[in-house]
């Protein structure tokens, strides 16, 4: 499907400023119909007129912004990857960055989609927030265009009318809401307060957080729900202090930093009643915080144990990487777009989406691009293993088993894993 002439793809390609890894601009209609036979197509054989153009709408600024790094350098370290592999169909894999923002800020959300799809991509890898995700998800899909995050968590995905067009590589909250709930109870406490920001992740995972308590025998002594953007959290606090909890379960973003030195004024700080961290704001907080205050507590982050050697390839794309959160998720994204415009013997947005589900489960195991690669122009059945973990997507592009760390603060407010849990999802 041609969405802009040859005329604007080349002054795309020659303009555009915000590459990364190369000049991305135009269609993402493969190449001709002899040469791309779409799903199911020769096994990694064929070649396209075009290359196979990718985009990103991940966190460069606003209340996830510190997850914008590891994204973006797991992006770029798979294209470079893939392209010292021999790229895609002929082509290297192209990419342009865009920054998403967050929720409060729809007009550069809006603003970065509208430009990728005008540059024609085959694929937009983001968002990181499930909120911003559900603000632009309807419009790429009408555009008939992949969306393909790392980061969403919201249960509300899985049933999302999205006409087969949006994946996930990180797993529901009714995961990762099992895991917490279950390390919670499991350190004996029973009376626990949640307290969550006031948008589709933070309710979702507070839901499924509250079944896994109460259904383990424990009580949900509050559910503080709080505006993200509010100034202070003084009354929300003291709302919470008030129900004398002997946990608390933080569900925020970067106002945690905000939160956390009233939680202490209050009495009710880290080091008097523990606290539990999600992915959204687990971070190594560092000097940000006084020495020792998060000692001890915990908090969990879906993905598994980065190896070393993983660590260090991101380290090599982003020297001044502090955290590593959902980088895995973005690069195995990255490798399965291309591995499935592999199989389709296409860079057509709609071939590769009928092939993601096919790449990723039930055939030969392979953990690299260029294995799977090796083994599709074999003739062969991939089933393509990430560094985040087992991804085998369900019909709805959720991944079916995922893996949930569990992480403790040591006195420097740095993350140190405790456990990997893997869980599965019932279809």
């Amino acid at each position: 499907m041609t969405r802009t002439s040859r005329l604007w793809r080349s002054l795309a390609v020659a303009g555009a400023a915000s590459l990364v890894l190369a000049a991305c601009g135009g269609d993402d209609d493969g190449g001709s119909d002899d040469e791309s036979p779409g799903a199911g197509g020769d096994g990694g054989t064929a070649t396209s007129e075009e290359p196979l153009r990718l985009g990103t709408l991940l966190p460069e600024t606003g209340n996830l912004a510190f997850l914008g790094p590891p994204e973006f350098a797991g992006v770029d370290l798979a294209i470079q990857e893939i392209n010292d592999a021999g790229g895609v169909l002929g082509h290297d894999v192209e990419v342009t960055h865009t920054d998403s923002s967050d929720a409060s800020n729809t007009a550069v959300t809006q603003q970065s989609t509208d430009s990728l799809l005008n540059a024609g991509v085959a694929a937009i890898i983001g968002a990181a927030s499930s909120g911003v995700s559900f603000t632009v998800l309807d419009r790429i899909v009408q555009d008939e265009t992949i969306m393909f995050s790392p980061a969403n968590t919201s249960p509300d995905f899985t049933t999302y009318e999205d006409d087969g067009l949006y994946f996930r590589t990180a797993p529901s909250d009714v995961l990762q809401g099992q895991v917490l709930g279950d390390t919670i109870l499991g350190d004996g406490h029973a009376n626990i307060a949640i307290m969550n920001l006031d948008d589709a992740y933070g309710n979702g995972l507070a839901q499924y957080l509250t079944e896994t308590i109460e259904s383990g025998g424990g009580t949900v002594a509050a559910q503080i729900v709080y505006d993200p953007q509010a100034s202070n959290y003084t009354s929300e606090i003291s709302q919470l202090a008030a129900t004398a909890p002997d946990a608390i379960a933080l569900i925020g973003f970067e106002e945690t930093v905000t939160i956390i030195p009233e939680l202490v004024t209050q009495g009710v700080g880290p080091q008097q009643i523990p606290l539990y961290f999600v992915d959204g704001n687990l971070s190594n907080y560092g000097a940000e915080l006084p020495a020792g205050l998060l000692e001890g507590n915990k908090g969990t982050q879906p993905g598994a144990e980065i190896g070393d050697d993983f660590r260090q390839r991101m380290l090599d794309t982003d020297p001044d990487l502090q955290d590593f959160n959902y980088g895995p998720e973005s690069y195995d994204a990255t490798v399965l777009l291309a591995l499935a415009a592999i199989q389709a013997g296409s860079v057509e947005s709609r071939d590769i989406a009928d092939n993601l589900v096919q790449v990723s489960r039930d055939g030969t195991e392979c953990a690299t691009f260029q294995e799977c690669a090796d083994l599709l122009a074999d003739g062969e059945d991939i089933d393509y293993s990430g560094v985040s973990g087992p991804i085998e997507f369900t019909d709805a592009g959720d991944p079916e088993t995922a893996t949930i760390g569990v992480y403790q603060y040591g006195a420097d407010n740095t993350l140190t894993p405790l456990d990997f849990v893997e869980r599965t999802m019932s279809q």
